[in-house]
């Protein structure tokens, strides 16, 4: 019977899941292999989800709710995806603000799919600006305990904790980073990789190569401090038309929007756990983001066109209130928009506070 390989990268809001699932997926297609991906968020119109469909890949998204309390679409999608392509390997990327899936995704599928599956080892992505910050129990890290504690919960439960951006690290950084990790998990094997550049990748691929008893630790997890910890970030996916009578860079454009919100979100003060937006024209398309309060605004993928009309889709995860968020949203990128002579229509926009995790399953004991 054919089995597909479940590979499944968590890791904290702007750690770098997808630029991970892009290089991965990229990689087992020159391998000959079928690979279907699928993305997941509290809510639709998601850069992720377009930006990987602009680069060729077959990609089923899981909108309005997390993987763990979506389990059944989930579940569907993927069926969706074999239903077009006979997938080898199917990578998810779970929502970045969630935590408990082994407990509430891997081991269902073991238990309830196991004909279907083999479980490749659980890979979590460690964000160094956050995550050095959190595992230090620093002040000011922008999060409050309960919203860090998500973060330390979700490396918990990883079998194999990657540390990304390592090419923007210093030797002394990565070296630090990965000491605190080992202090809160003695046992817990590291990987340094970049997203960006590919290092690293040999090690993972090899990593997630492996066969056995792998996505095992179920955690005792506090769902009230949880709840309050994802309640805390305020939640925006808002799809904008851009209309300019003569031609601008695309690329200026989205970055110029995300440096303006970052200078924004300073002022307030607010912390932006991710902040991202892609433009998308005529088979072009660009993307720029913010990762942190402590990184510069980046352009992580270039369109290096012009153009005189754009499809923007932005989405921001931000320690705020929503409604602050969204008046902060529309004022900059219609300002932005202004700037180059251009009108800015929003089309749909959503914000808010992810409710109460409710899983479909919850497993207390592993297979």
């Amino acid at each position: 019977m054919h089995q597909i390989r479940y590979i499944m990268v968590g890791g904290f809001l702007g750690a770098g899941k997808t630029t991970t699932l892009a290089r991965l997926a990229k990689h087992y297609m020159q391998q000959g292999l079928n690979v279907g991906i699928v993305t997941n968020d509290q809510a639709d119109d998601l850069v992720d989800t377009n930006m990987l469909r602009s680069l060729g890949f077959e990609v089923g998204e899981v909108a309005g709710a997390c993987f763990c309390c979506n389990f059944d679409e989930l579940m569907s999608t993927v069926q969706q995806i074999s239903s077009k392509t006979r997938p080898d390997i199917i990578l998810a990327e779970p929502v970045g603000s969630c935590t408990d899936l082994v407990a509430t995704v891997i081991q269902p599928i073991k238990q309830l799919f196991d004909a279907e599956f083999v479980i490749a080892p659980y890979a979590v992505i460690l964000k160094p600006s956050h995550g050095r910050r959190v595992l230090q129990n620093e002040s000011g890290t922008g999060f409050s305990p309960k919203a860090a504690y998500i973060l330390k919960k979700q490396i918990e439960e990883a079998d194999l904790v990657l540390i990304n951006r390592a090419d923007e690290l210093t030797q002394e950084q990565a070296t630090e980073l990965e000491a605190l990790i080992h202090a809160h998990l003695p046992d817990r094997p590291v990987l340094r990789i970049s997203a960006k550049t590919g290092d690293g990748f040999d090690s993972l691929i090899e990593w997630l190569a492996q066969d056995g008893d792998f996505g095992r630790r179920v955690l005792d997890i506090d769902y009230d401090t949880y709840a309050d910890g994802e309640a805390e970030l305020g939640w925006l996916n808002s799809s904008v038309r851009v209309v300019s009578e003569s031609e601008f860079s695309l690329d200026d454009f989205l970055l110029d929007v995300v440096e303006r919100l970052k200078q924004a979100l300073a002022e307030v003060p607010a912390e932006a756990a991710h902040l991202k937006t892609i433009g998308l024209w005529e088979g072009f398309f660009g993307v720029a983001n913010l990762i942190s309060s402590e990184n510069a605004a980046e352009l992580s993928l270039p369109s290096n066109c012009q153009v005189k009309a754009v499809d923007v889709i932005v989405n921001a995860r931000v320690a705020c209130d929503p409604e602050l968020l969204e008046t902060l949203v529309r004022k900059h990128v219609a300002e932005a928009a202004a700037e180059i002579n251009a009108a800015a229509e929003f089309r749909r926009t959503q914000s808010f506070k992810p409710g109460r995790p409710e899983p479909t399953h919850r497993l207390s004991a592993p297979a």
